[in-house]
């Protein structure tokens, strides 16, 4: 059984304090998301991220909060490009090698006080929405782009719905932009995974998932 890796316990409650370190790599988790989600022989594995077999994934934990456009932000995916002029660049890149030990292909943070409290099925649904972000470039007609030496074209992907809750109300999901429809579509059929698949991969009590 695969164990849910946790945020280091000091860097629980830290938010707002003032502290040097807040963010810490977190190895575990990125073994777990990679066994978990992304082989295909994992319990969650899903087909969706199989462009990202062979990327390379950095995850971080991170002790402070932050807010954009005010919504609490809990995750983030990153496609990691070093900017600068080349001292920059150098301290950029050494930074990220002391933590990963090479720069990764995406960097992955995660808020240590929410991934702390939240249950499972919330836990694993924000690890594959960040996931999600993890994407493979399209070409004009919507196929999947690859470099010359046959890997995915990686790149971050946006949402797959840009709406407001105020428009579909109004105006129904047909009428709402990007993928609303296929959006409501699929939470009308359900979930595809069972509150005890989670449970099961995440290896801990389940609490807050029903029988």
């Amino acid at each position: 059984m695969l164990v849910r890796p946790r945020p280091p316990a000091d860097l629980l409650g830290a938010d707002g304090l003032v502290t040097l370190t807040p963010f810490r790599p977190a190895h575990d988790l990125a073994e777990w998301l990679r066994a978990t989600f992304i082989d295909e022989d994992g319990p969650l594995a899903n087909e969706d991220h199989s462009h990202l077999e062979d990327a390379f994934l950095g995850c971080l934990w991170c002790a402070n909060g932050r807010s954009s456009k005010g919504n609490v932000v809990v995750g983030q995916a990153e496609r990691q490009a070093l900017q600068g002029n080349a001292w920059t660049k150098a301290r950029q890149e050494q930074q990220l090698v002391e933590w990963f030990g090479r720069v990764p292909d995406f960097i992955l943070t995660f808020h240590a006080d929410y991934a702390e409290q939240a249950d499972d099925a919330a836990f694993c649904a924000l690890i594959e929405h960040e996931l999600y972000h993890c994407g493979q470039e399209r070409d004009p007609y919507g196929a999947p782009k690859f470099r010359k030496d046959g890997s995915p074209a990686l790149c971050i992907r946006g949402h797959d719905v840009e709406e407001f809750v105020g428009v579909v109300r109004r105006y129904g999901a047909g009428s709402a932009a990007g993928q609303t429809q296929a959006l409501v579509e699929a939470a009308n059929a359900g979930p595809t995974i069972a509150a005890a698949d989670i449970a099961g991969c995440c290896g801990t009590c389940g609490r807050g998932i029903g029988p």
